[in-house]
């Protein structure tokens, strides 16, 4: 899910069609993000495998918070690995790149449904594989309503809010 909503994100931060977007399973968590270039080679951002690094630039920006987190550690050997992501196994990137193929407000309905069965995960309502199954429940009962595109955040709150119901009414038949 998680790997899903990044894809939204980056077509909406940097403009970028979804075409051109291709996501890979990196169990270290150190590559952040990479940038390939039409002459072929890439730029990555690398730090430790946490939030810190992100979080402090967001709330910085344009600045760098120095000292934010520690630097990696180049002196020392690293091994980094980057698999493609089986979509049969992992069926949350192929529902959050329709969502966000189709627009206006299906990427809402993804992520307020994400988080509200997510949060149903963690208070032990729902089985970790009912996440991606409520998501996906919630996505298509709302598939029709969420075709007009949000006009501003008040749209966006409301899209979310009938999402989260609908999402909560998916994970009590779940329980059920």
């Amino acid at each position: 899910m998680n790997k899903g909503l990044e894809i939204i994100e980056a077509h909406y931060l940097f403009d970028i069609p979804y075409s051109k977007i291709e996501a890979v399973i990196h169990p270290q968590s150190v590559i952040h993000s990479m940038v390939e270039f039409d002459d072929g080679s890439t730029i990555a951002q690398a730090s430790p495998p946490n939030m810190k690094g992100p979080i402090s630039f967001a709330l910085g920006y344009p600045d760098r918070v120095k000292g934010a987190m520690p630097p990696v550690d180049w002196t020392q050997s690293h091994s980094w690995s980057f698999t493609p992501i089986d979509v049969a196994r992992f069926p949350a990137i192929s529902l959050a790149r329709h969502c966000g193929e189709i627009g206006k407000g299906l990427p809402a309905v993804f992520n307020a449904a994400n988080e509200v069965a997510v949060q149903a995960f963690v208070d032990g309502n729902i089985s970790f594989p009912q996440i991606v199954k409520t998501v996906s429940a919630v996505v298509e009962k709302m598939s029709a309503s969420a075709l007009t595109a949000p006009r501003d955040l008040a749209d966006v709150s409301a899209i979310e809010e009938d999402a989260r119901l609908v999402a909560s009414s998916e994970v009590a038949r779940a329980r059920a």
